[in-house]
């Protein structure tokens, strides 16, 4: 009796297995071809002499509109360059005007290729944001810093890490520094204490996170924030 029951359960599993692999199979093969693509493209670099970044980044800007709607905004986001080598990040970023000159409100956005500066976009819909806001007199020194951190890829929990962002205020800066997912504890804390650690970042700075659900819920950035570290 115990093996006929045996049995069953067994047949029960590999008729549930193929299934597993079937879902599972379009996600590891998008992946995979990612992967490859990651991979061609730093051997392309590497023979024309370059020194490839682990990752292929997009620099976005947006000149915000105060109380616009959600769709106005996402049509407000223009890119500007993407880069995939230190020589073109260096071309690129020698050309980029200061935080100091920038009109507010305004946006800086430096993500991963293939994932936009939204809350909705795939990669970022589950994950949330640590927030840290400056003085003006300031801000461009720890917005280079959190720059070179990136293209870097220094910080930790790298690969849950999806971009950067420096907020030009009014009376203030905030950069923040988005991850995917917000519900992942131990991630998020150490995200917090690695960006601390390479900013040098003085104990008497704050730094707050949000989840892009409540932002979603809330419409806002920087308001309501959940934790504060």
């Amino acid at each position: 009796m115990e093996a006929a029951v045996e049995k069953k359960e067994a047949e029960q599993e590999e008729q549930q297995l193929p299934h597993a692999r079937k879902d599972d199979a379009p996600a590891a093969a998008e992946e995979d071809e990612a992967d490859a693509e990651e991979t061609e493209r730093r051997n392309r670099d590497l023979k024309a002499g370059l020194h490839p970044l682990r990752r292929k980044l997009v620099l976005w800007y947006t000149r915000r509109t105060p109380g616009a709607r959600s769709q106005a905004y996402e049509d407000n986001i223009k890119k500007i360059i993407d880069f995939s080598t230190v020589e073109s990040f260096w071309v690129c970023y020698c050309h980029l005007a200061r935080p100091s000159s920038l009109p507010s409100p305004t946006d800086l956005h430096l993500f991963k290729d293939g994932i936009r500066p939204l809350w909705e976009d795939p990669a970022n819909q589950n994950g949330g944001k640590w927030i840290i806001r400056f003085k003006k007199a300031v801000s461009g020194r720890f917005w280079e810093d959190l720059v070179l951190v990136l293209v870097g890829d220094q910080l930790e929990y790298s690969d849950d890490v999806c971009g950067v962002v420096l907020s030009v205020r009014f009376n203030e800066d905030i950069l923040s520094v988005w991850n995917r997912n917000a519900s992942d504890h131990q991630a998020v804390m150490a995200l917090r204490d690695s960006i601390k650690r390479h900013l040098k970042l003085p104990h008497s700075y704050l730094m707050e996170y949000k989840p892009h659900d409540a932002s979603r819920r809330d419409n806002s950035s920087y308001r309501n924030t959940w934790l504060r570290g």
